[in-house]
């Protein structure tokens, strides 16, 4: 694509039908600070390539889409305070203004379909937030006509996951539990909600995938993988840090974009940062997964 630029590995592999995984930038910017940001991508990266395939870390730098970033591009958005984080509404304007940006898994969805890229891991998805049941998150609308696989570990569990879910539903995505009936809750390996169908291997998700593409299908898959077991947050402990930190941010008026990182610093600090141990053991986690499912496309 005219537009985008791409790392020689990315080229090469997409040249030569290896599977690649793509990656999110908004992790790197907004997710974490310096330098733990650096070492999550870097492990992210790191468990692709052990899984035989080639992460395509995404972000928008001086106006140009960049599709698999070297470690001095990952070092520069881990630094900068610069960077505008971008759902698909702003990748227009950052481009158009040469500036940097950081794709969140609306952007990266779009971005990858684009440049042929089938799959793409996350933390967690963005969705309908709590007690504002119309601030829903772009990630969902995206998954709804975009035709990439997208591995997570559900939705960020300080949304309001059964609303979020309902949306889904709504906009035909199916929701696919990896070695799970129920749909993990982020931090911890079950909401209590049902995933549409259970999956235990990377072949057989490659056949629905398939089997969505033939027919045409409107929209991407959600892939959801619990956090590793030892990592997880027990769901009361990540409830009732979630609750309070979200009373916090109401008493304070603190809505919209401002929300979602007030409320993740809030619930570190109340779980005395387990539930930053349990986010970087299932960002790696859910990375090693799409490498296997890219793998199993192609097969």
């Amino acid at each position: 694509m005219e537009d985008m630029i791409f790392s020689p590995e990315v080229s090469e592999a997409i040249r030569q039908r290896r599977p690649v995984v793509a990656l999110e930038s908004t992790l790197i910017t907004h997710g974490f600070a310096y330098p733990r940001n650096v070492e999550v991508a870097t492990q992210m990266e790191d468990a692709v390539r052990e899984c035989g395939a080639q992460p395509a870390t995404v972000a928008v730098l001086d106006g140009n889409i960049t599709i698999g970033l070297n470690a001095e591009q990952i070092e520069h958005l881990a630094t900068t305070r610069q960077a505008r984080k971008c759902s698909v509404r702003d990748l227009g304007i950052v481009m158009g203004l040469g500036l940097d940006g950081s794709t969140t898994v609306a952007a990266t969805m779009f971005i990858a379909a684009r440049a042929g890229i089938s799959v793409f891991a996350t933390g967690g998805i963005g969705g309908v937030h709590r007690g504002h049941p119309f601030d829903v998150s772009a990630d969902l609308t995206e998954l709804g006509r975009t035709p990439v696989t997208v591995v997570c570990a559900g939705a960020k569990a300080l949304l309001d996951l059964p609303l979020t879910f309902e949306h889904l539903e709504t906009l035909g995505v199916p929701v696919l539990g990896y070695q799970t009936d129920d749909i993990p809750a982020f931090y911890s390996r079950s909401s209590g909600l049902r995933a549409d169908a259970r999956i235990n291997i990377p072949g057989d998700l490659a056949a629905i995938v398939r089997a969505r593409r033939e027919l045409h299908l409107p929209g991407g898959e959600l892939v959801c993988v619990p956090v590793p077991q030892e990592a997880e947050l027990p769901r009361d402990v990540a409830e009732a840090a979630i609750r309070g930190a979200q009373r916090m941010a109401d008493d304070l008026g603190i809505h919209g974009a401002a929300a979602t990182p007030f409320l993740l610093d809030e619930i570190a600090k109340r779980t005395n940062g387990a539930s930053v141990r349990a986010n970087i053991a299932l960002l790696v986690n859910n990375a090693r997964v799409a490498a296997q499912i890219a793998a199993a496309l192609l097969a």
